[in-house]
């Protein structure tokens, strides 16, 4: 009996062991499945990348005229035109809605905290950029470079004084009409009136006009729905309505923001391929300015890769890289479309559901950061102005490089978040340290190249921001709640005691005992 049993456990082992193997394979595949459903726009955008790098390579080939390239980018032009047409949108309702969200006194902590973060880190950029330059040297011997021989103009014309520009960086936060805001930019240009002095000579004189340009004013946009956001919060009731009117179309963009996503990996093929296509001479072009590439791609790589990952780690204590991992999308987004404002749709969406940032945290903080934290573009433009004083054999004296440092600081935060923005801003740098700009096409020659990690940067930068940010936000909620907890503990252990040791009840009790106790001689001599 015992080996007939002890047969049949072993058979059934036997039987076991493929149904054992068979339900841990079943789980593996259910494992990937999930995985590739939770992530499946991550997948599909850097197989988009990918994709486009192998497209563009396979289509350089064949001699494309400049319509047949436009026709291959097309694909890539919709989703750019998709991103930017819930821009005005999402940045206006988002920002009224988290400001009207965020009490008075949490709304000017949170600021403060993102406007020394903001200013910190772009100084530590501009920092970086400078000493880099001085190290790496990617202006030495490069002094036989010539545009035409790059296929570009000898020169950029840039004839704007710095002070006009900083002007119109305050005019247009405060736009006359705010719906032009959506569309136009101010910007002065300079109109040459001809006098006649007193001795005869005929002098020139330029004035200057101000005139408007196709661009989105977003600062001005920015400052408006902070200020609308606010005085909603001081309406109360009446505001009540307004404020749910906002957050209704914040949520409606978010779904359209939801859809467009997944186009995001064709657009982004297409892009990157037709990019690819447009390249004249990459061998000239790397061989003659790779060291100012080098030093610029090195400059975001230590900047993105180490600093801000160490700010965000001194902050929360969390690890960075696990936090910057659900934001592969937007990365990869930023990557192929060079612009902080397109990403702006994509970011909020991730860092919302792949990150669990606070809503009124991250659609307070994000479209700010998208126009005013420009941590890439001041390491891009502090290299190119090393880059062109070294290629005009300038020594940059002390003054100069503190000046370079503020100016590229104040001009990050006037550049456009659209690609090739931070270009046009380089003038304003090279005219205050008194270097020419006719070199600025050479800048304009690889800023495709380097604008792509410059926008990296510049939308990690943002993130890392609203990450710290909702970790103060709820370490302070913690806190709060652990206050109002201690405070209902201490009521209610001091009610008990109280209750029990009352000073009238002890006396009360004490002249009822002493009562008791005497005898009746002892109350009458009382009496």
């Amino acid at each position: 009996m015992e080996a007939a049993a002890d047969e049949e456990k072993a058979g059934n082992g036997h039987a076991e062991g493929p149904a054992a193997a068979e339900r841990s394979g079943g789980g593996r595949l259910r494992g990937c499945r999930g995985f590739l459903r939770r992530n499946a726009l991550v997948v599909l955008t850097v197989s988009g990348v990918v994709a486009g790098v192998a497209l563009g390579a396979a289509v350089r080939g064949a001699q494309l005229s400049p319509a047949q390239v436009a026709y291959l980018a097309f694909p890539g032009e919709l989703l750019l035109r998709m991103l930017r047409m819930v821009i005005l949108p999402l940045v206006v309702c988002s920002l009224v809605s988290g400001a009207a969200s965020l009490d008075t006194r949490s709304l000017g902590r949170l600021g403060g905290i993102a406007l020394a973060y903001f200013l910190g880190t772009t100084l530590l950029a501009s920092g970086l950029a400078i000493a880099l330059g001085f190290i790496v040297r990617p202006g030495a011997g490069a002094s036989a470079l010539n545009a035409p021989g790059l296929g570009l103009p000898s020169a950029v014309h840039t004839s704007k004084e710095t002070v006009d520009s900083f002007l119109d960086l305050v005019r247009n936060l405060f736009p006359a009409n705010l719906v032009a805001a959506a569309f136009q930019t101010y910007a002065t240009e300079y109109k040459m009136l001809l006098r006649n002095t007193t001795s005869g000579n005929v002098t020139w004189e330029k004035i200057p006009v101000g005139t408007e340009i196709e661009g989105m004013n977003i600062l001005g946009l920015v400052l408006f729905a902070l200020v609308l956001g606010v005085a909603l919060k001081k309406l109360d009731q009446e505001g009540e309505d307004l404020i749910r009117f906002f957050n209704s179309f914040n949520e409606a963009t978010m779904v359209l923001v939801s859809w467009i996503m997944w186009y995001v990996p064709i657009g982004i093929m297409f892009l990157v391929g037709s990019k690819i296509v447009e390249m004249e001479d990459i061998v000239l072009l790397v061989t003659s300015l790779g060291k100012y590439i080098f030093a610029s791609i090195l400059g975001h790589f230590i900047h993105g890769g180490i600093i801000l990952p160490l700010i965000y780690f001194a902050s929360t204590r969390q690890n960075p890289y696990r936090f910057l991992l659900g934001l592969i999308t937007p990365l990869a987004t930023a990557f192929a479309t060079c612009s902080s404002s397109a990403t702006l749709p994509s970011m909020i969406k991730c860092i919302e559901e792949n990150n669990g940032v606070d809503k009124r945290i991250s659609r307070f903080i994000l479209p700010i950061g998208a126009t005013v934290n420009m941590d890439g573009a001041a390491i891009f433009q502090c290299m190119a102005a090393v880059f062109i004083a070294q290629l005009n054999n300038v020594d940059l004296n002390p003054g100069q490089i503190f000046t370079i440092l503020v100016t590229a600081t104040a001009s990050s935060v006037g550049a456009a978040g659209v690609p090739a923005g931070g270009v046009l801003t380089i003038a304003i740098i090279l005219e205050a340290i008194g270097l020419p700009t006719n070199d600025l096409s050479l800048i304009l020659a690889v800023d495709w190249i380097v604008d792509r990690t410059t926008t990296v940067v510049n939308v990690e930068g943002d993130a890392l921001g609203a990450g710290i940010l909702n970790y103060l936000n709820e370490k302070e909620q913690k806190e709060k709640e652990q206050e109002l907890k201690e405070v209902n503990v201490e009521a209610v252990a001091n009610s008990k005691s109280e209750g029990e040791t009352s000073p009238l009840v002890t006396h009360k009790n004490q002249v009822s005992n002493t009562s008791s106790t005497a005898d009746p001689e002892s109350k009458e001599s009382v009496l």
